[in-house]
């Protein structure tokens, strides 16, 4: 790192550096200080998006108020499992894991259209717009001593679910990211080397 890096900038990248994914079996399942889902929920929506169609739209589970989300992932699995491989068992396991974290945040994509009831934006765009947001927001979780996750599974991102969020058709459901405490010790992370991914074309290399 340059030495010319002001305080600012440096805390950026090590927040950024510091983020990490985990495990439901990671978490506590005890309940977090909601406070902090909104503060996550405000970077979210400052992420960059072409055209200002903010498509992002989010869900917040907590509480009690899984019980909805755990039957709908439980219906979900049924529907989306032939008789022949039906698994009371992982049914279950479908409808529990929504205890395993205190906080559920679904992440839904629904376009912005044109007067004739296309979308303004390509897919893409919008649907890389929700990532970035879910970034957003997983760095504020982290920044907070809070481990998250975002989860994408074909049992997450069943119709069925979906419908539960409103997002019909031409929205869609990303997946969730869901929160809680971690109960393990922060993870270590690595990433290869800039000189392995990066092709410089200019007349002098930056300082290192």
């Amino acid at each position: 790192m340059t030495t010319n890096t002001d305080q600012a900038t440096q805390a950026l990248l090590d927040a950024i550096r510091a983020r990490r994914s985990f495990a439901l079996n990671q978490l506590s399942p005890e309940p977090i200080d909601l406070a902090a889902i909104p503060l996550m929920l405000e970077a979210a929506r400052w992420a960059p998006n072409h055209g200002l169609t903010e498509p992002w739209r989010f869900t917040v589970f907590a509480g009690d108020r899984r019980e909805a989300l755990s039957d709908a992932f439980g219906a979900a699995y049924r529907q989306m499992t032939p008789t022949a491989r039906y698994d009371a068992a992982a049914e279950q396991g479908q409808r529990k894991r929504v205890w395993q974290a205190p906080v559920w945040i679904s992440l839904g994509m629904v376009p912005a259209l044109n007067d004739q009831g296309a979308p303004r934006m390509p897919e893409w765009e919008d649907l890389i717009a929700v990532g970035v947001a879910a970034h957003n927001a997983h760095l504020v979780a982290a920044s907070l001593g809070l481990g998250a996750k975002w989860t994408s599974g074909a049992v997450v991102t069943h119709p069925l679910v979906a419908r539960l969020l409103g997002l019909g058709p031409p929205a869609r459901l990303l997946g969730f990211l869901y929160v809680g405490r971690p109960a393990v010790a922060w993870p270590q992370g690595a990433r290869r080397p800039l000189a392995e991914i990066v092709r410089w074309e200019t007349d002098s290399l930056p300082e290192a």
